[in-house]
């Protein structure tokens, strides 16, 4: 029997621009995209500076921008024009990418957070506020996540220290002190309502001792300045949450380290059996939910079957 590959044995991303083409990051693959006939591989044999891409975004202008493993690249649909963020590993290794309501390019590294202006990066220091719990000083720096509230306030996620949000003058911020499961925040969206739901991952995992890797992790709900949690779902409370998406309908899409992907249409939560950690979503024109992950890319059809995507599809 002929062996199927996947699309990458780790996809990072997964994105439909704007002309119905699908993307897909990889951690060692360049990026891979389809249109709507064949799947291609785009890697540094083609301009890329490296073939581990975090992710892809599109601008106003038609112009594709790529997080990856050694700075950020531009791609015309033609040819890539590569930046480097700065003279350290850890400022080009790109860990999220944002531009706001005002086109002002957001650039997370795992070495702090850059303002790009289309040709410089300038360093955006945030503070440091006093936590309890201890730092890991390898991720320290890490901004994992960066979004724009609807007053256009922009919010930081970081890794050990909570999150940080900006008014176009001052710093505010939200910890493990004020409610959060953990102060290691892996991602934030806001619902329909208004309301940030709150990915975290469990910072006792960081501890050299086996016996101590045990704490809160999960989703938390903020509403207004009152912080929920979901107790009835363990996996919210005890695990790592590293990815919660919002599709095209308001619903929301929360994956977990070990109990699969729960989605959530607003009054209750359902569970659909997804074996991998996944590491991005997607939800297409057609209504078709994807999931990438380590392990492959996977969709949900709109009657809920999952099914493994591999190189040769099925794509329908």
């Amino acid at each position: 029997m002929e062996f199927d590959p996947q699309i990458s044995e780790y996809v990072t991303d997964t994105f439909e621009d704007s002309k119905g083409n699908f993307w897909f990051g990889t951690i060692s693959d360049g990026i891979a995209r389809y249109d709507g006939k064949k799947l291609a591989y785009l890697t540094t044999k083609d301009g890329l500076p490296s073939d581990r891409v975090i992710g892809i975004i599109e601008d106003n202008n038609g112009i594709y921008w790529l997080k990856t493993g050694e700075g950020l690249t531009k791609y015309d649909g033609k040819r890539f024009t590569n930046y480097s963020v700065n003279d350290d590993f850890n400022s080009n290794s790109i860990s999220t990418l944002f531009i706001d309501s005002n086109d002002n390019f957001w650039i997370g590294t795992w070495g702090g957070v850059y303002k790009f202006d289309g040709k410089t990066f300038e360093p955006f220091p945030l503070p440091y506020p006093e936590v309890s719990t201890p730092i890991n000083k390898d991720t320290k720096n890490w901004i994992t996540e960066i979004m724009e509230d609807l007053a256009g306030n922009i919010w930081f996620g970081r890794d050990g220290y909570g999150i940080c949000k900006y008014d176009g003058e001052s710093f505010t911020h939200l910890l493990k002190k004020d409610g959060l499961h953990s102060n290691y925040i892996t991602d934030i969206e806001m619902d329909n309502e208004g309301n940030f739901w709150i990915g975290t991952r469990v910072a006792e995992k960081d501890n050299p001792d086996p016996g101590k890797r045990f704490g809160k992790g999960g989703v938390n709900k903020l509403i207004g300045n009152n912080i929920q949690s979901f107790p009835e779902i363990t996996a919210f409370n005890k695990e790592d949450v590293h990815e919660i998406f919002k599709d095209r309908s308001g619903k929301l899409w929360i994956n977990t380290l070990r109990d699969g992907v729960y989605q959530y249409d607003g009054k209750t939560f359902k569970r659909f059996d997804v074996s991998i950690p996944i590491m991005s979503m997607m939800h297409d024109q057609k209504g078709n939910f994807w999931l990438g992950g380590a392990g492959g890319l996977f969709r949900i059809n709109p009657n809920g079957e999952v099914i493994n995507v591999t190189r040769s599809g099925p794509w329908e």
